[in-house]
């Protein structure tokens, strides 16, 4: 079960509605003040009278494991081919995992572990010195004080450094990026290379800037390419997050480098980058370094070097916040990008108004497995095909590949699912489709939006959403009308994240009023007109 915490979105939720706060309203905020505030606010009673099919947000245990640092002979330079790539086999236990349909739910989009938006708000602790630049330091090599750090540190979410001259970095149980160079200033910094750096269990690596060669490790290998340092830990395994988490950030940090960049890896997954290896052939033309098996003496020297990578918003970029090196970087630009990495042959959806196109547009409704299942889908079914929508249900096929997914995605022109990871499949979808978002029962609104909404905005689809009501929720045959997880979704909110995601997320499913439902169909065939 997810543990109490309350969330910013719930703000949102009690009705502010200010476009420049949607994309937080799914970080979560510590609760300890609101609980105490909202002490009496309601009682809920979590043992309903009928027995409920249980539920568990399952959680793919990532966590790295350390090496023990050894001793040993340094090896000779050497100059590192830059064509070989990742060919460790999957590990025993996990390649069944791997294999499962990606467009099955394999847990929820939680992000409620220490929040790292109440740190942003937090006295941070101040340089001794006054910084002006940015990474490189300054020409000035008598007032070295004056240069900016490597590390950018003052974002609640993720950290960044950049090292630009003499990088070495060292791989093993105590992993570290060291940059000599009498410009920067002599410090040390404790990085975790993830994109949600207030996650427990994640491995730090040492950033640190040296005046002089001599109090750096020596170089084993030159490589004329740059290098970034990730974390493949977190939540990595939910298909949600690989994209919000790790392949969106990773698209905004390496873009720049167009292919020249080395991965340098914390808690490597084989069988994960396996999974996204048109992708990862795409982001680098290098081999990916397993750092945490790096050791032995190997040390690995870059001219450029980031630690660390994030997205501000979540599953999508924000050009105006994000450093894309100065590229400018949109989520067209990702989708895009993913199209030429698996070759899709569809850019745009079905044109109902030319006068050449006479097929019916195609509709792909997700069919979940867990909880927030249609209860009547044959009804949804029958009333998108009255639509006109020649209608395909996903998730009942298992595909033979993950690009075998991604082409059968593209080749539709709407796309219906209720909130959860399964539409994260969105990213597919010709520029111009439909994605109608089904919205649970239970004031969740804003997270939908800044999940998947937002998102699917800024990717140039088409978003619709159609906002649960209470009769059409099955929390309403457990508990009954006048119970608080129906009457009063706002208290259930203010009793802490663990009841919203274990009830309105967990154990909830939902059935569409048709009637209603008419209309939105009825908007997302005009929408492709």
């Amino acid at each position: 079960m997810v543990t109490s915490s309350c969330l910013l979105y719930t703000l949102k939720t009690l009705g502010a509605r200010d476009e420049n706060e949607d994309s937080h309203v799914s970080e979560f905020l510590s609760c300890s003040r609101a609980d105490a505030a909202f002490a009496g606010a309601a009682t809920i009673n979590a043992a309903p009278a009928k027995r409920q099919r249980s539920h568990q947000e399952q959680a793919v245990d990532v966590g790295g494991k350390g090496m023990e640092e050894e001793e040993r002979e340094v090896p000779k330079v050497h100059t590192e081919q830059a064509t070989a790539h990742l060919k460790e086999e999957p590990e025993e236990g996990v390649q069944e995992w791997a294999d499962k349909n990606p467009i099955e739910e394999q847990s929820g989009n939680e992000r409620n572990s220490d929040n790292w938006e109440e740190t942003q708000h937090q006295p941070k602790e101040k340089d001794t010195v006054e910084f002006t630049e940015f990474g490189g330091g300054t020409d000035d090599f008598n007032n070295v004080a004056h240069a900016k750090p490597l590390c950018d540190t003052t974002f609640g979410k993720y950290d960044i450094c950049e090292l630009s001259g003499d990088a070495r970095a060292r791989g093993g149980a105590a992993a570290s990026v060291t940059l000599v160079s009498p410009r920067a200033p002599p410090r040390e910094w404790t990085i975790k290379p993830y994109s949600r750096k207030y996650l427990d269990g994640l491995k730090s690596v040492t950033v640190r800037s040296v005046p002089f060669a001599e109090h750096a490790p020596p170089c084993t290998t030159r490589t004329n390419a740059a290098a970034m340092v990730i974390h493949l830990g977190g939540f990595t395994g939910n298909y949600w997050h690989d994209f919000a988490d790790v392949l969106v950030p990773l698209f905004v940090g390496a873009r720049r480098f167009n292919g020249d960049v080395q991965l340098l890896v914390v808690n490597l997954l084989p069988f994960w980058v396996e999974k996204y290896r048109k992708i990862f052939d795409r982001i680098t033309r290098h081999e990916i370094v397993d750092f945490d098996k790096d050791d032995g003496g190997v040390v690995r020297c870059y001219p450029h070097v980031v630690v660390g990578y994030g997205s501000r918003k979540e599953f999508t970029i924000d050009p105006a916040a994000d450093d894309t090196g100065g590229d400018n970087l949109t989520m067209l630009d990702f989708t895009e990008f993913l199209r030429q990495a698996y070759s899709l042959p569809r850019r745009r959806p079905i044109k109902l108004s030319s006068a050449i196109s006479r097929r019916r547009p195609r509709m792909m409704i997700f069919e979940r497995t867990g909880s927030r299942r249609f209860m009547n889908l044959h009804e949804v079914v029958a009333a998108a095909e009255a639509a006109g929508f020649a209608v395909t249900v996903a998730g009942r096929q298992p595909r033979a590949s993950y690009e075998e997914l991604a082409r059968e995605v593209n080749s539709f022109d709407a796309m219906v699912g209720v909130h959860g990871a399964g539409l994260t499949n969105c990213v597919y979808l010709p520029t111009g489709a439909v994605l109608v978002q089904v919205v649970p029962y239970g004031r969740l609104e804003g997270i939908a939006r800044a999940d998947f909404g937002d998102p699917a905005r800024d990717m140039g689809l088409r978003y619709l959403e159609y906002a649960v009501a209470a009769d059409e929720s099955s929390l309403m045959d457990v508990f009954g009308k006048d119970h608080p997880i129906v009457r009063d979704p706002v208290a259930v909110h203010m009793s802490g994240w663990g009841n919203v995601a274990e009830w309105y997320l967990g154990k909830q499913d939902v059935r569409i009023n048709i009637d209603r439902f008419r209309s939105v169909l009825k908007q997302a065939m005009h929408l492709l007109q």
